[in-house]
């Protein structure tokens, strides 16, 4: 662990990731649905990324854990303490030092009971079982919820679930994929408060989310993403009045639309370039081209994207 507080634990620069595709035989298609992204993250902070769907925010994560699919091609520099690593180092960080808190609660196996879950957490994080139910206990989840299924847990319990397993491993880095949506206003508070005080504890917290007013309650800086690209950073403080101080307006925009500033609809500025996410390009047999136009949009069942 770096000693180092003001060394970034993981530095992102650049970061491109593009899927490849093959129709008709030798037709290859290719989609670049990350586009330049960058950003940098140090213990005991949170750092939110905000941005609409489809903006490459959990495609980031992924790629972090090495955990893009075979057909996945990745440019740009990844350092964790400074060293640079690449996916195979990366993914054996995963689970250890590095912990995805997942997006959806389907992460919990349906058919075993929330305490076998939690111990089998255990084991994998090379900790005695009862390690896991000590956890959950931790989250202040009683006795009773470890008989219980997922399907008997509200929304907010089974969060407390996921959260008590992705800290078995002890890690330095928490990736937080979307936490909140869907779940009552106290157990959105419960949420944030437990990331907070995982970054007080000394870790570092990525939040990734598209609620940037509940992003704002816990974290340090915010950098947004958009079409695939991050476009901007700004420190919690710039996020007051009308804006003024946020540089891009993009981000400007974001923050007066939210219902406690007026819900002002600015028109979004364009970034001057095209969607990376259809950036697509072709290489083909002569042969396979004809009758295939080459700007063609590509299914979105065809792109394998990991949950």
């Amino acid at each position: 662990m770096t000693n180092d507080p003001f060394r970034p634990l993981l530095t992102v620069r650049d970061l491109r990731v593009r899927f490849h595709q093959y129709e008709r035989g030798l037709r290859r298609r290719s989609i670049t649905v990350v586009d330049e992204m960058s950003l940098d993250i140090r213990l005991g902070e949170v750092l939110a990324l905000v941005g609409a769907s489809g903006a490459g925010k959990s495609l980031l994560a992924h790629s972090i854990l090495g955990l893009l699919p075979a057909n996945a091609e990745q440019e740009g520099v990844m350092r964790w303490e400074g060293e640079v690593v690449g996916t195979r180092e990366r993914a054996a960080l995963a689970g250890h030092h590095i912990a995805l808190l997942p997006q959806s609660l389907t992460a919990l196996d349906p058919t075993a009971t929330v305490g076998s879950q939690v111990r089998r957490a255990a084991r994998v994080a090379r900790r005695p079982p009862e390690d896991g139910i000590k956890a959950l206990h931790d989250t202040g989840l009683t006795e009773r919820v470890s008989d219980r299924y997922p399907h008997e847990l509200s929304g907010g319990m089974a969060r407390r679930v996921l959260h008590a397993m992705t800290l078995l491993g002890d890690p330095q880095l928490v990736i937080a994929d979307e936490p909140t949506p869907g779940l009552a206003p106290q157990d959105v508070a419960d949420v944030l408060r437990r990331l907070r005080g995982l970054a007080d504890q000394g870790r570092a917290v990525l939040l990734i989310t598209h609620d940037i007013a509940a992003a704002l309650q816990v974290t340090d800086r915010i950098v947004i993403a958009r079409d695939g690209r991050t476009i901007d950073e700004a420190d919690v403080g710039d996020f007051t009045g009308d804006g003024e101080r946020l540089r891009h307006p993009y981000t400007r925009a974001l923050w007066r639309a939210l219902p406690g500033n007026g819900f002002h609809v600015d028109a979004l500025p364009a970034d001057g370039a095209s969607s990376p996410a259809t950036s697509i390009s072709d290489t083909a047999d002569q042969d396979d081209r004809a009758g295939t136009p080459a700007d063609a949009e590509a299914p979105a069942d065809e792109v394998t994207i990991p949950c």
